[in-house]
């Protein structure tokens, strides 16, 4: 293992494009909870008033053992054409579906091409991870301060980057008695794990 990061190269001075997308995850009860994301496009050097293209909204409330989105709703405060937000409403059709394995398919198969909105389309992709990080952050939260009760198993996403793939890091180390949660991040590698 490398002890030295690849360095990021550094911004031009001015940015021609500038999009922004933002989760936010809010607790509803002890099996629900909602994730809210938010994407905006600005060009930063356009006329003031004219800089933000984009500002949308899309929230998913999802029930916690199963990952299922049970409710979805879609909004757009920003948009280059005055017939966008007529599609917002389409977006309630990702209720039932499962934010597991086959969820950007799915997605793709109801909301995909002219049935939907590339931008809204984009942010809900990025709602798939942050509600699996969503769903392993509550359950570690709860077997850390509730050790006694078992909290269910903490949603991995497995298959999803080489830590996750099956023989990878991060399985290897749940096996060698990890407890995602657990430690501060990074989490240590897999060597500390295995030494006990």
């Amino acid at each position: 293992m490398t002890d030295r990061l690849p360095a990021v190269p550094p911004p031009p001075a001015e940015a021609v494009h500038r999009r922004s997308i933002i989760m936010d995850s809010y607790a509803l009860d002890d099996e629900h909870f909602t994730v809210v994301g938010r994407l905006t496009d600005q060009i930063p050097w356009a006329e003031p008033g004219q800089q933000r293209i984009h500002d949308m909204t899309l929230g998913v409330t999802v029930h916690l053992p199963d990952l299922v989105i049970t409710a979805a709703e879609a909004g757009m405060a920003s948009f280059p054409h005055s017939e966008c937000p007529l599609i917002a409403p389409a977006f309630a059709r990702l209720a039932g579906i499962s934010v597991r394995r086959g969820f950007t398919r799915e997605l793709r198969r109801r909301l995909g091409g002219v049935s939907g909105c590339a931008h809204l389309g984009e942010l809900a992709r990025a709602i798939g991870p942050a509600v699996v990080r969503t769903a392993s952050e509550r359950v570690a939260h709860a077997r850390l301060n509730q050790p006694e009760e078992s909290a269910g198993p903490v949603p991995l996403p497995l298959g999803s980057c080489h830590i996750w793939a099956p023989d990878g890091a991060g399985p290897r180390k749940i096996d060698a008695g990890w407890v995602p949660g657990s430690v501060e991040r990074p989490v240590p590698a897999l060597e500390t794990f295995l030494r006990g």
